[in-house]
Formats: structure tokens, sequence, C-alpha cells
């Protein structure tokens, strides 16, 4: 999958590109939707389905106080475009100069000019250009008079709830990743660098390899079933998010996870987080021991879940 990066790279050569336009956070089952019909509609007409986002995230740049935080970064978005069959990708950076174009300015300088699309197509709420203005009707009405076509997808639901990467922030905040993992179609996932910790979890007889992320929004604190991968290779695991209550209160959370299969040296190594299932809040316990059974009871219960549902 090659990725152009706008302003600073050349016009990429991709052939009558189809282009899946958005932010596509999470990469959701509503986001696959789309990257699904761009796919189709690129083998259809002999074109090229590539994806047009955004780095940093809009919000980020037009009103960072109330920016979300975001279920992935970047490199997680690129390698889920890659995993869809996604052949290109056009990272727009965006800055204070571009969130003040026009809708026009940005369909003719980065959708005609540089990228010369065949169709575009985006989701029903889909907002951009100045002040949000372009709305879908508009862009269909610039892609008319451009030569391009533009489409739309409905939005997919999941029982009660239309998916949308509010809906999957929210369940996460509430610990509730098995539900948050229905509306993305995959895990949740943490990806970083294992680091050294105070090896209190070792001295207890269960070590942890502990996790320096850049993902943005951590589950709530609390223990959880995880699939822990490093090298490619997959543990059952448990994760503990947190401060540390019985230990210490740490001023920021900690990501702790015990591998239910043993205990190898991970310090240094990339480790990636899928969460399966919320097992118990964080708790604070009158003693190293009532937490050290607590711990053991933990264990007991990530391997119930993975006896039942598997790697």
């Amino acid at each position: 999958m090659h990725v152009a990066h706008f302003p600073v790279d050349q016009r990429p050569r991709w052939t009558a590109p189809i282009a899946a336009l958005g932010n596509f956070d999470g990469v959701h089952r509503g986001h696959q939707k789309i990257l699904d019909r761009v796919k189709r509609q690129a083998d259809e007409r002999g074109g090229a389905p590539v994806v047009v986002t955004f780095d940093p995230h809009p919000p980020r740049v037009v009103r960072p106080d109330k920016a979300p935080r975001l279920l992935m970064t970047l490199d997680q978005r690129l390698e889920a475009f890659d995993k869809a069959g996604i052949h290109g990708v056009a990272v727009v950076q965006f800055t204070e100069e571009l969130a003040r174009w026009e809708p026009e300015v940005f369909v003719d300088t980065v959708l005609v000019d540089w990228l010369r699309v065949r169709e575009v197509w985006v989701g029903a709420n889909f907002l951009f250009g100045r002040d949000r203005a372009g709305t879908f009707t508009l862009l269909k009405a610039l892609g008319d008079g451009r030569g391009f076509r533009t489409e739309k997808i409905d939005p997919v639901r999941y029982k009660d709830f239309v998916v949308s990467s509010t809906r999957v922030r929210h369940l996460l905040d509430e610990g509730r990743v098995d539900e948050a993992a229905a509306l993305l179609g995959h895990h949740y996932m943490l990806d970083g660098v294992v680091v050294h910790g105070d090896k209190r979890g070792r001295e207890l007889g269960y070590p942890t390899a502990n996790l320096e992320t850049r993902n943005e929004l951590l589950p709530a604190y609390g223990i959880y079933a995880t699939v822990a991968i490093v090298g490619g290779a997959q543990h059952a695991a448990v994760t503990s998010i947190g401060i540390r209550p019985t230990i210490q209160d740490n001023l920021q959370p900690t990501v702790e996870t015990h591998l239910l299969d043993g205990s190898p040296d991970l310090y240094g190594q990339p480790m990636r987080l899928a969460f399966v299932q919320w097992l118990r809040p964080e708790e604070k316990f009158d003693s190293l021991d009532a937490l050290t059974a607590q711990i053991a009871l933990d264990c007991e219960a990530g391997r119930q879940v993975f006896g039942r549902v598997g790697l």
C-alpha cells in the first residue's frame, strides 16, 4: 500500500482513484462498509481503491479544547486500511490554514488537482471545509461540475445504536470492551513498547509487562482479559489499567500485563494488547496478601474467558 502526504509529496500516480473520504478513527463497521464499497467500485471501474484522511484529527486544530481522544494512532489506521485491501492512502496534513479553506478550495486543490479522483464516497454525516460548511449535497454538486461522482453510505446500526467513533469511546470509558469490539468489528487495541517498572508484580509472584503506549484512549480503570501480541506470537493475558491504589496512587495510569502462559523477558519489545473482556473494577486492598489473592482469582477468570472464546 502506497501512502502519500499532502502537501509535501508529489501527486500520487494512482489509476482513476475511487476514494473513501473521512477521518476513519477506529475504522469501525461503518467505515468498513465504505471501504468495501470503494473496493467493489474500483474493481468494477478499473480504478484504484484509495482513502483520503487527515492528520492531525481536524478538531485538534479547530477546537483543541473539545477534541476527542482518538481510538487509533495514524499507524494503526494505515495498518487497518492495508488489511482492508486499500491500494493507497492520501494523508492530508490538517493545519490552521487548511481549516480556513472553503469547501470548493479543498475539492479543487486536493481531490481534483492532486488526486484526480474518479469517485468519492463518504459517510452520511461527513462535513468538510471552513466552519464545516461542506455537506454531501455540496460535494456532489462540486463533483458533478468537475467530472467525478460522489456517493454516500448510510449509517450502520448495531442493535439499537448507530455505529460511531463517539459511541465506541463511550463504551470504552465504561470498560465495555466486548461491546466496543462488536461495533468496531475488531478488538480495541493498544500498541506500545514494554518498559521497566518497579518489578512489584514479580515480587508478588505475577510478573507484568508495563506498556508505554502512544494511544490516547485507555479503557476504564480495571482488570481485563487481553491478548498480548509480541513478535507475532499471541499470549492469553490479564491486564490492569489504573493507578495501583494498593501499592501507590500514581499520578499517571499504568498499563500492566501478566502473561498467563509464562513470563519471558519482553523489555524493549513492541507489544500489542487486544482487549477481550472486562473482569472487574480497580480496587484498593487492605494488604499485599489480599491483592495477591485477588490477582490469582483474576488470572483464573482470564483463563476461563479464553477457555470459552479461545485466542
